[in-house]
């Protein structure tokens, strides 16, 4: 039976349908009600319920580094076919938390704002709600990293970078921080022993002054904190040893963006336009959040179309070939794909994900699909299963951030139709 509300972390929220920003009236009315309007300066533009128009209108908010599409062709991904939904949206799927779902209500459940579903780069499934359309980018929020963390897999089998060299062999910035010992592929593997914590429902955590310091969040007043993100990772200390265990860490993907700026002379933004938007017949420009002296977010600040997401997995996806040219390295795939040492992967802080292990900023689930994710909050997803020749991206606006909220059901969901189409 539906209900008006769902419940996670012993907290009541209001379901898919209820939450609904158009249903809710958030930002219409010229102007909207003093009660409807989302603003930056208010601190609360992702807060739920608000998050669920705030996720499709980011640029509204912050500012931004636009990430240029090109002045090429669209590429196509074919009509999809209604029977094809049609049995796609009827497929059951036994949820981790116990109950039987179809597809269609996995999706209301989890939140979700679009999903496209690609089999062998043709599109058979396109679903949106709320604020979210087509043509319009949504966050990504960590899925960021995985575009980055690529990139820099690339320069470095191209020779630009070295995996071993030490942070400081590139930023002499870092040399007295915790980074002063740590490699490059400490950070692309997460493995570095930094004093930071992401836990999102504690106020006291480094997420939040790292947020304020890049102007995501607002600063109160009299605020002296770091004004920028070379700034703030500046300030941080080390907490363990490095390449020992995988440890999430989002300053990670900022130290080694700013390595890439660094040694290329290229911005986030530009590098995404020339390296991938402009190479794979995007239909829309993309955009990075930027801090006050123009650094992009690399740990969390890109919002993208869907379909724009879906034609980078299925560019991951053909081992980095896109339309007969070596878009992105097939090496550099097939060292992700590989996956890292399952052992530095602490199983007991993921009970949801047994058996995975974490390379250059991608989940590798090294199931019976080779499947790939690139994972942010709030429910963002993309996933790359190569023996389905299956890509799934999906943007969400789901009330809790970890992704071990919304696990129980798209873990199922997604592996169910990866074996629809996998046989």
């Amino acid at each position: 039976m539906k209900t008006s509300t769902l419940r996670f972390d012993g907290t009541d929220y209001l379901d898919g349908a209820a939450s609904d920003p158009v249903h809710l009236g958030w930002m219409q009315g010229s102007p909207p009600p003093a009660d409807r309007r989302i603003r930056f300066e208010d601190d609360r533009f992702l807060e739920f319920p608000r998050l669920r128009w705030s996720l499709s209108h980011m640029r509204e908010l912050l500012p931004t580094a636009n990430v240029w599409r090109g002045s090429g062709p669209v590429s196509p991904l074919a009509a999809v076919d209604p029977a094809i939904e049609a049995a796609i949206d009827t497929l059951r799927v036994a949820c981790l938390d116990g109950a039987e779902r179809s597809w269609a209500q996995s999706l209301a459940d989890t939140y979700t704002d679009g999903i496209v579903l690609l089999h062998r780069g043709r599109r058979v499934y396109e679903r949106y709600f709320g604020a979210l359309q087509p043509h319009r980018p949504h966050a990504c929020f960590s899925i960021t990293k995985s575009y980055a963390a690529t990139i820099a897999a690339t320069l470095i089998h191209e020779g630009a970078l070295e995996e071993s060299r030490h942070v400081p062999h590139y930023l002499p910035e870092l040399a007295q921080t915790a980074y002063r010992d740590a490699t490059l592929r400490d950070l692309l593997d997460m493995q570095v022993g930094v004093a930071y914590s992401e836990e999102y429902t504690d106020p006291r955590a480094e997420i939040w002054a790292y947020a304020r310091a890049g102007g995501l969040r607002t600063r109160p007043a009299g605020y002296s904190g770091p004004g920028n993100y070379y700034d703030f990772l500046a300030t941080l200390r080390k907490d363990g040893e490095h390449g020992r265990v995988f440890d999430y860490k989002t300053v990670n993907t900022e130290v080694l963006c700013w390595i890439m700026k660094r040694v290329t002379g290229v911005g986030l933004a530009d590098t995404l336009s020339q390296r991938i938007w402009s190479r794979i017949g995007c239909e829309e420009d993309a955009y990075l959040s930027v801090d006050s002296i123009g650094v992009e977010m690399g740990g969390g600040g890109l919002s993208t179309s869907l379909r724009d997401l879906a034609r980078f997995g299925e560019l991951i996806r053909s081992g980095g070939a896109w339309a007969g040219a070596q878009v992105l390295p097939a090496a550099v795939i097939a060292d992700i794909h590989r996956g890292s040492d399952r052992a530095k992967f602490p199983a007991g802080e993921y009970p949801l994900l047994p058996g995975y292990s974490y390379r250059s900023m991608w989940w590798v689930a090294h199931d019976e699909f080779g499947s790939i994710e690139a994972r942010g909050i709030h429910g963002q997803r993309l996933l790359v299963a190569p023996a389905a020749e299956l890509v799934i991206a999906r943007f969400a606006s789901h009330p809790v951030a970890t992704s071990a909220a919304n696990d129980p059901i798209t873990l199922p969901a997604f592996r169910a139709v990866a074996r629809m189409f996998g046989g």
